[in-house]
Order: C-alpha cells, then structure tokens, then sequence
C-alpha cells in the first residue's frame, strides 16, 4: 500500500505525514498562541485582585464579557471571509491583534487597562476563530478531515497545558514577578503570528461556483441545510452539560487542593483532552462519526457522576481526566460535521453561527451552574450536568436513525 493511498490500516504516524503541511503549521500557530494566552490567563485573575485590588465581581463581569464579545465576532468574522472568499487575511489579523495587545497586560497599572486589554484580545480571537476553522476544512482532504481538526485541536490543547506549567515555574523563578512573566508570554504570541504568515497559503479551491452576496441573510442561510442545524441544535444541548471549567477548579478547592496547585486541574483536564483528540480524529475517517460523539457524550456523563459523588482528590482527578477525555471525542469531532455539513462557500458563516449559538449556550450554562452550586451543592450542579448529557445523547440518536432511514431510501 502507497503513503498516498490511506487505508484503515493506517497507523497515526502515516496519517500525520499525509496531513497537508497547511494543516500543521495552524496547529502550531494554535499552539504557540494557546501558551501565551494561558501563561497570562492563569495568573490573571490573582493579579487582578491581589495588585490590582480588583474584587471577584469585576473579574467575572470582564471574563463574561469577554468571552460574549469572542462569540458574536465570530459570526461576522466568518461571514466576512465567505463574503471574500478569502479566510487567511482574516486569520492574520486575529492572531496579530492578539499578539499586539499582549504587551499591554505586563503594562497595565489599572483595572481598566487591563479590562481593554483582555476585550481587544477576545475580539482578536473572535476575528480568528471560524476564519481558520474553514481555512483547515479548505486544507483538509475529505477523506482526512476529521484527522485534520483532531490534529489542530490536539497541539491548541497541548499549549493549553504547557502554558499553565510555564506561569508556575516561571512565578517559581521570578519569585512572584507577574509582570515579568506577562513580558515573557508575549514571545510565542508573536512567534505564532509569524508561523501563519510564512507556513499557511491560502487554496486556489477556497473559492467555490456560487458567489456568496451576504452569507447572513436568510436566502443565504437556508442553503446550510436541515443536517447543519441539527448539529448546532446537538452541540447546543450538549453545552449545557459542559459548563465552565472553572467549576471544576471549584470542585477541586473544595476537596482540599492547595491553592498553588489549583493550576494542576487545567493541566490534567488539558492532558488527556489533547491525548485524545487526534486519534479520536483519525478514527472519525474511518468509523460511524456519531458512534463517536455518543461515546464522548456517554464520558462526559460519567465524568459528571464521578465529580459529583467524589469528595476526596484522587475522584476528583479521575473526574477531571474524564471530562478532558470527553473533549478530546467531541470538540474536534463537531468541527469537522460543521465542515461536512456545510457548503463549502458558507463555511466562515457556518463556524460562526456555531460559535456564536454554543457560545451563548456556555454562557447559559455556566449561569444555570453557579446558581446550582449556590442553591444546591456541586453535587447536584454535575448531576444537571449529567442530565443536559443524556438530552443531548438521545438527540444524536435520533439524528443517527434519521440518517440511517434516509440512506435506505437513497
């Protein structure tokens, strides 16, 4: 058997060498961003309250609104780059918006300072987002598409990890000098921004026959077709069950984790998620795609029962580790039916209305759970958890039979 013919016997090793290069360089530029991006994040919220005597209510009004703000860009950011048939441009400018604002945290001597920062930041990130998730379908083979999206998500995840540890060693060696560790993030920033500009060429075949007038209008929309939504309305639910990770560090201080170790639940819950991703990608080119996702469903509800009746730090481990295994079969796996399921002249539009309805939906989900854990105990926050799962895992289900049925009439 050739290289250029994969085969289901297939090791990963052969697979990665036949992932267009395009795709492993937006895999690194990930990377490196994710590392700059958590190296600051990690330590944010300490540094707001202890030096900048911000209180706990200013830090979730600047998380919210920034992550609100990184969901509604998307929308337009995707529909922008469809418009112009052109995503690369778009994706340059997120990523450079991101690595020039970075500088600004280690400057900051107030509050709103840093309040601008983080909101330019998230816009960045808004801008980027559905721009580079269609420029990795355009890259991608069909045959190799869910390898593709596994790939990248798997080393955004690994950065998402490596940049935790690095905030904790380098607060180690610089004897607590958050703003020297601040300076310090904003070098992957830019090396990332680089890797894209060199590494990643835009596809003579990004533009398809159909000139796109205005991706969000409704006679536009209609062409994402009845098999779209019904992955947004899947992903939807399934957000719900998967509130903020925040919530597992609360869980993990409420078990008698140290503080300074409080980082460490980001870390194993990023490990086992990048572990996964890509194989579980890999297999989804070869294998029933909702099989998959109904399996990461099923962790995610395990997970969640495992934190919930867990009181002592070695459960809690466990459930954190599943609930990064449960990420690692769905995440990649849900942008790759987003990519099949859309036109490929609408698919900037269509990661952006994903984005954007599962970003409110987290929203939603995190505000449902903090009132919970207020009410009720964590407890019974993971047990909802759990039921927004088995919702969600009965709608794969029946969009899995409905398919099956339309295929037999086929």
């Amino acid at each position: 058997m050739s290289e250029e013919s994969p085969s289901p016997s297939a090791t990963h090793t052969g697979v990665s060498r036949q992932i267009p290069k395009g795709i492993w360089a937006l895999g690194l530029v990930s990377l490196f961003m994710d590392i700059s991006s958590e190296m600051i994040h990690a330590l944010l919220p300490v540094y707001l309250v202890t030096a900048l005597g911000a209180s706990a209510l200013a830090v979730g009004v600047l998380e919210g609104v920034a992550e609100a703000t990184a969901s509604v860009t998307k929308v337009f950011s995707g529909a922008l780059s469809d418009w112009l048939g052109r995503r690369k441009v778009l994706a340059v400018t997120g990523y450079g918006l991101a690595a020039l604002v970075k500088p600004l945290f280690p400057l900051a001597n107030s509050v709103g300072l840093v309040f601008v920062a983080r909101f330019v930041d998230r816009i960045g990130k808004g801008i980027r987002g559905a721009p580079r998730d269609a420029l990795i379908a355009d890259l991608s083979p069909p045959e190799m598409r869910g390898a593709s999206f596994g790939l990248r998500q798997s080393l955004d995840t690994v950065g998402a990890f490596l940049g935790p540890l690095l905030a904790i060693g380098l607060m180690w060696l610089t004897a607590d000098q958050y703003k020297t560790v601040f300076w310090i993030a904003s070098i992957p920033a830019f090396f990332a921004v680089m890797v894209l500009l060199v590494a990643v060429k835009e596809p003579a075949h990004a533009v398809t026959q159909r000139k796109v007038k205005m991706p969000l209008r409704r006679s536009e929309l209609r062409y994402l077709g009845p098999n779209y939504w019904w992955i947004v309305v899947i992903a939807t639910v399934f957000t719900l069950a998967r509130f903020s990770e925040a919530f597992l560090v609360l869980k993990a201080q409420d078990s008698g984790l140290a503080v300074m170790f409080i980082p460490l639940v980001l870390v194993i819950m990023s490990f086992t998620y990048s572990l996964s991703a890509y194989p579980v990608g890999v297999l989804a080119d070869r294998t029933d795609r909702p099989t998959l996702l109904a399996i990461g469903l099923i962790l995610l509800v395990i997970a969640d029962l495992v934190l919930a009746r867990s009181s002592g730090l070695v459960g809690v481990g466990l459930g954190v580790a599943l609930w990064g295994l449960h990420m690692g079969f769905t995440q990649g796996l849900l942008a790759t039916l987003v990519a099949e399921t859309a036109p490929a002249e609408l698919r900037g539009t269509a990661f952006g209305m994903f984005n954007l309805v599962t970003g409110l939906a987290l929203l939603a989900a995190s505000t449902i759970a903090g009132a919970l854990w207020d009410m009720a105990g964590s407890a019974n926050t993971f047990l909802a958890g759990a039921v927004f799962a088995i919702v969600a895992l009965a709608l794969v289900i029946i969009q899995r039979r409905r398919l099956r049925e339309r295929g037999a009439c086929d």
